[in-house]
């Protein structure tokens, strides 16, 4: 016979039942919840620290209009006159053909 308190091969103490794994669980789960509250509350605080987005922005695009593209050639006016047809509508809207226009 059994006494109170030993336990059985099916892990029962006296009528208790003890669910071990699902204590780990849960601790484990309790765990990795606090440490991503840790991780959270970590990016905050840098976000807090770091200046705003729009004025950081304007700053480097400010930078950047400044200076010419260097894969763009600097022209004045047009190289050549005739790609300007691809470009501008049709002298008359009503004679075209097309069907984007």
């Amino acid at each position: 016979m059994m006494e109170a308190g030993s336990s059985n091969s099916s892990g029962q103490l006296s009528g208790r039942v003890v669910d071990t794994r699902g204590k780990h669980r849960i601790h484990a789960e309790l765990k990795r919840l606090e440490q991503e509250a840790r991780f959270l509350e970590e990016e905050l605080e840098q976000l807090e620290k770091m200046d705003t987005a729009s004025a950081s922005c304007k700053e480097f695009l400010d930078s950047v209009e400044s200076k010419p593209d260097p894969l763009l050639p600097e022209t004045i006016g047009p190289v050549n006159a005739t790609w300007d047809q691809w470009f501008e509508g049709p002298p008359e809207a009503k004679g075209c053909g097309c069907s984007i226009l």
